[in-house]
């Protein structure tokens, strides 16, 4: 668990200051024993939040990874395990959002109730009606495969920009031994991955066909939709990695840069936000002139 967990939660939370006669949660036992009190202010509920977030987080995750196995659609590998942590974190945000609007309440109870609703719906884990179409399965396929596969994740500057290895390398700032990683990244989703990500997710060669024949038709209205539906599926995914998922100033990202560190952040982290992406865009150039900013241009094969 990130030591800054609250810090990559994109909802802004403003939590009061505590108390020097509040006495720390020392323990998870106590920790509990406070979420299940009554908390009569906002105040209070911000501060005791904000004191187990991790505790929270874990109660969220557990109950989603109870809930598969019962339904049957549990595995014990990673996959399922980012799939559990980020909708743990899902349920999380949603609490921080409607929580201190049902005060006076009992913080534990409130989180539980809205983890049950949830999964009381009849399709509990699709987060935006927008994936439903084919062109969003596609989209959701392949972020999805992002968060577990290196490869993917590289090849996702590929579907959402139209990059090239040599392009990806220069736009992330990336040199040494990371560089030869990156096209054998490419090679091996163009080999293969990318077939099967397409197999599993069940998208036929025919609905395959259609897209690319819609994005050569309608290509400006179909990289709309596209980009639309990659930042719900991005905002979602980074989830499964709370370590990297915390959006940054430009300044700390030219820092990356320029001091050579945090590779494995940028690249997580780029893939997987359009917004940072193109904020830093030219910050591996050097100062370069007329570098025009990336916009999305949607690819539908590797």
């Amino acid at each position: 668990m990130p030591t800054r967990f609250n810090e990559g939660i994109m909802i802004p939370i403003r939590v009061q200051h505590i108390s020097d006669s509040k006495q720390p949660m020392q323990d998870r036992t106590t920790a509990l024993g406070y979420l299940e009190q009554v908390v009569s202010s906002t105040e209070e509920f911000d501060r005791v939040v904000s004191e187990t977030l991790p505790i929270l987080l874990d109660r969220a995750t557990n109950y989603t990874k109870q809930f598969l196995r019962e339904t049957g659609q549990w595995s014990d590998d990673v996959a399922h395990e980012k799939f559990a942590l980020r909708w743990g974190v899902e349920y999380l945000e949603q609490f921080l959002v409607s929580g201190r609007s049902e005060v006076p309440c009992r913080p534990l109870f409130l989180l539980d109730s809205i983890v049950a609703k949830q999964h009381s719906r009849p399709d509990p884990f699709c987060y935006h009606p927008d994936l439903l179409t084919p062109l969003g399965r596609l989209i959701d396929g392949l972020v999805s495969r992002a968060a577990i596969s290196r490869d993917a994740l590289i090849a996702l500057y590929h579907h959402c920009f139209g990059l090239r290895p040599g392009q990806v390398i220069a736009v992330l700032g990336l040199n040494g031994s990371t560089c030869q990683r990156i096209y054998k990244n490419f090679k091996r989703w163009r080999d293969s991955g990318w077939q099967r990500a397409i197999d599993d997710m069940g998208i036929t060669e025919s609905e395959i066909q259609d897209l690319c024949s819609r994005l050569q038709r309608h290509r400006q209205q179909s990289n709309g939709e596209a980009e639309k539906i990659i930042r719900i599926a991005q905002s979602h995914y980074r989830k499964s990695e709370p370590d990297h998922y915390p959006c940054l100033s430009r300044r700390q990202w030219a820092d990356m840069v320029s001091e050579g560190y945090g590779s494995d952040y940028r690249i997580w982290h780029l893939a997987l936000c359009l917004d940072c992406f193109t904020a830093t865009w030219d910050l591996s150039f050097r100062g370069a002139a007329a570098i025009e900013k990336p916009r999305v241009e949607f690819h539908v094969r590797p």
